[in-house]
């Protein structure tokens, strides 16, 4: 997207008032919303409350120049319901804060604006308050999201044990695909030697994630998981997350790994292993979670009922085994950490 010089500076109270305006729904839940110094609610005796936050900053978490105003929020809000997604919760009250640069106008924040409450209106998700500020340095997006479960009764990375089944929702590595058709220098070059459906279909990805919040209801009221996570870094760093607080080890089978016929198909064009994609690539919002051995049969059959994409692609093992993967000529190898890390 090109930067564009604003024709007049935005008004901080006329584009609050614009946004409560736009924005604010009604629920039982919110006894205040939008317009005090701070939001009431009001949380269903006995539940806990699941809260995640997230601060996304230009340049570092998107860029304009590849993504629209309402794609960043489109896919701030998905981070969000994601971490919610993970803990089996139901998402329901959000705070959002935004530092504005000069470079942007009141039509580009309400453009992202409505690319956030968009994702949010999918689960019923309310906009109850946030804050306003200029800034000096870019786009500045901090997003607070709540979520309830009932007491004792969430989904945490504490929990895999030896013998449980490794599985994960959807497809791997598609966001960084897409990602990449929109980043690469030779774009132009690689959109002509991949399909367009592929690379559409890729780029969506990469700006419409899905949070697979139903799969994680699903798998926390059953009680069929044992641990989840959510595949925002990638697998290679999420599932050492998850090993590591379970103090247990890991073996993942590489030609088990989901990977879309677009993913594929780009990696085949560009001569790469679509498995490193799939290890790689962070921003697929997929769940990876764990099952004991005896209730894999149960789970699947479930998945399939509700029309749920479930792949296993592993074994958890004692934590002396470590993490390996196993390739797909038999060869067990240590698995690298391959998934984005802040500070590196």
């Amino acid at each position: 997207m090109a930067r564009r010089k604003a024709t007049q500076p935005i008004q901080e109270f006329p584009l609050i008032r614009q946004l409560q305006r736009r924005h604010e729904r009604r629920s039982p839940l919110i006894r205040k919303g939008i317009g005090d110094d701070a939001a009431v609610v009001s949380i269903p005796a006995g539940d806990w409350a699941v809260l995640t936050t997230d601060l996304l900053t230009e340049g570092v978490h998107f860029d304009l120049r590849t993504a629209s105003p309402a794609s960043v929020g489109y896919r701030a809000a998905m981070a969000n319901l994601s971490d919610v997604a993970a803990m089996g919760a139901v998402p329901r009250l959000l705070l959002v804060s935004i530092a504005i640069p000069p470079t942007l106008r009141a039509a580009d924040i309400h453009a992202l604006y409505r690319g956030l409450m968009s994702a949010c209106d999918q689960h019923e998700v309310h906009l109850i308050g946030g804050d306003t500020s200029a800034s000096h340095q870019g786009l500045f997006l901090n997003i607070t999201l709540v979520g309830t479960t009932a007491r004792g009764q969430a989904l945490f990375r504490k929990g895999a044990r030896v013998g449980d089944g490794i599985y994960v929702t959807g497809t791997l590595g598609d966001s960084l695909a897409g990602l990449q058709l929109l980043t690469s220098r030779s774009s132009s070059q690689r959109r002509t030697a991949l399909k367009r459906i592929d690379r559409d279909f890729l780029i969506d990805r990469h700006r419409h994630p899905t949070a697979r919040v139903r799969e994680g209801l699903w798998l926390n009221q059953t009680q069929l998981a044992t641990a989840a996570i959510d595949l925002s870094d990638g697998l290679s760093g999420d599932l050492r997350h998850v090993c590591e607080a379970s103090l247990v080890g890991a073996d993942i089978e590489l030609s088990h790994l989901p990977i879309s016929p677009a993913c594929r198909a780009y990696a085949d064009k560009q001569r790469l292993d679509p498995c490193t994609l799939a290890l790689a690539g962070g921003e697929d919002y997929e769940l990876l979670f764990t099952v004991a051995a005896r209730n894999e049969q149960k789970l699947e059959r479930q998945a399939r009922a509700r029309r749920f994409l479930v792949t296993k692609i592993g074994t958890i093992r004692p934590r002396r085994f470590g993490l390996h993967s196993l390739a797909f000529d038999g060869t067990r190898v240590p698995l690298p950490i391959t998934s984005y890390r802040h500070f590196t």
